[in-house]
């Protein structure tokens, strides 16, 4: 058993939780504010993130919110809190909380955004830049940035393309209409979506079934997969030809083998 198996840690607006082996849950802790972004949760995302990048036991990592929001994205309060100020000093203001938030990209485990409720904003980016997205029933995800008056931000004009195609993402962003989270699986913004009283448990166990994957395989299958993929078929063969014998080359491979010839489940050790 893991050392980290059923230890939370709680940070500011944050809580890191480790509910099964290999697998970390981040909790975004500010129900009262419906999850939105603040100094303190995003000063504690920073940490968590770099914790878990070093943490060679870590697996998986879900992303979810306390409460009935997943995040309503960035304080607006905040936001509008210096109308009189300097473009380059807002541009410099904003780069640190775009690169702080999107530091969950520059983990090489597979991650997935539990979206348990309203994702909206920036909290729409946060779950875009995950590898995988489940939604709860009743749960709505949007970009209305325009009408609030300002321009797409956190990535989302080069997030959401990536997820749900270029026409779709117009659609979104120029409206900045959100949907419900069936018309969400449908856009192809989320994968499968779950009952509400159910969420939870459907999406640990499937956190629990991509950590028992080889950890090797699945870091260079999500390399191989990050930001739409391979530039062209050869750059795709090229890179396959190197990383499966790197992977041929592992224990793990072995035991994946000879657990699929005993009928057993394999016991993967990162080795």
């Amino acid at each position: 058993m893991s050392p980290h198996l059923d230890q939370t840690r709680s940070f500011e607006h944050l809580r890191l939780e480790r509910p099964a082996d290999g697998v970390a849950r981040l909790v975004l802790d500010n129900p009262a504010q419906r999850n939105a972004m603040s100094d303190q949760m995003t000063a504690s995302w920073v940490a968590a993130i770099d914790e878990l990048a070093a943490d060679r036991s870590v697996r998986v990592v879900v992303v979810t919110g306390e409460g009935t929001a997943f995040c309503s994205g960035g304080n607006t309060g905040w936001i509008a809190s210096e109308p009189d100020a300097e473009v380059d000093y807002l541009r410099t203001r904003m780069m640190s909380f775009y690169r702080a938030w999107l530091s969950i990209r520059k983990l090489e485990v597979p991650t997935i955004a539990a979206v348990n409720g309203h994702a909206i904003g920036a909290g729409l980016c946060l779950a875009l830049a995950c590898d995988i997205r489940y939604a709860a029933d009743g749960a709505k995800l949007g970009a209305p940035f325009v009408k609030l008056g300002m321009n797409p931000g956190m990535a989302a004009t080069y997030l959401l393309p990536n997820v749900v195609g270029e026409a779709n993402a117009r659609e979104l962003l120029l409206t900045g209409r959100t949907v419900e989270a069936e018309e969400a699986r449908q856009l192809g913004l989320v994968t499968r979506t779950f009952a509400a009283d159910e969420f939870a448990e459907r999406v640990g166990e499937i956190a629990t079934g991509i950590a028992a994957t080889a950890p090797i395989a699945s870091r260079y299958t999500k390399v191989a997969l990050r930001d739409g993929g391979h530039q062209d078929f050869e750059s795709c063969v090229q890179w396959e030809a190197l990383a499966q014998p790197v992977t041929l080359a592992t224990a793990d491979l072995q035991e994946g083998i000879a657990a699929a010839r005993d009928k057993r489940a394999p016991v993967f050790r990162g080795v």
